[in-house]
């Protein structure tokens, strides 16, 4: 399996920080904040990822991350994103041709989870995979919407319910930015 990591937009919130260098490359502790999902990514036993990044400093990422090399990747290639405001699934589609019809492990460039999902990986064979936390304040959150007859099945994820999204908290369960697909994701 393949790994894609998301590091495009501009992080407009985060200004004066992003008119320096891109959000992903800011520090948490001791390293660029994209380290931390490309470690996931190579806990889980995924050495192959592609970052999709876009923006004015684009570039950046080449000489923080150079060939992944020193991270634990096998191969790293870059993807460059030219209008970053269509969302997950337009940044998503730039890795078609880097997937070659298999699965992938799609995860934000801000995610800084300690989760293992290599089990996730390793036994996943078709579909999608959503990785949820439960959260007492779902209005601050992307959350999953359930299938009333399904209830494992996610229809829709509401982006800030009640605050960007008008309407009901369909759940107190939030999108972690963690997904597995198999290769139908690009037909939507």
């Amino acid at each position: 399996m393949k790994g894609v990591i998301l590091a495009g937009g501009l992080a407009t919130r985060l200004y004066p920080l992003t008119h320096a260098t891109n959000k992903h490359l800011l520090p948490i502790y001791d390293k660029p904040m994209v380290f931390y999902p490309i470690q996931t990514l190579v806990n889980a036993g995924i050495t192959e990822v592609l970052v999709v990044i876009s923006g004015p400093h684009a570039g950046s990422f080449v000489s923080v991350l150079k060939n992944g090399k020193e991270l634990g990747l096998k191969h790293l290639e870059y993807a460059y994103q030219d209008k970053p405001n269509g969302g997950i699934a337009d940044a998503l589609s730039f890795a078609k041709d880097f997937a070659e019809n298999g699965p992938l492990t799609v995860i934000l460039g801000d995610n800084t989870t300690d989760a293992d999902i290599s089990s996730a990986v390793k036994d996943f064979t078709h579909g999608s995979v959503a990785f949820l936390k439960k959260v007492p304040d779902p209005e601050r959150f992307g959350v999953a919407k359930f299938d009333e007859h399904d209830p494992k099945k996610i229809v829709e994820i509401v982006e800030k319910p009640g605050k960007v999204t008008p309407g009901p908290v369909p759940s107190n369960f939030a999108s972690t930015g963690l997904y597995i697909f198999d290769k139908r994701c690009f037909e939507i």
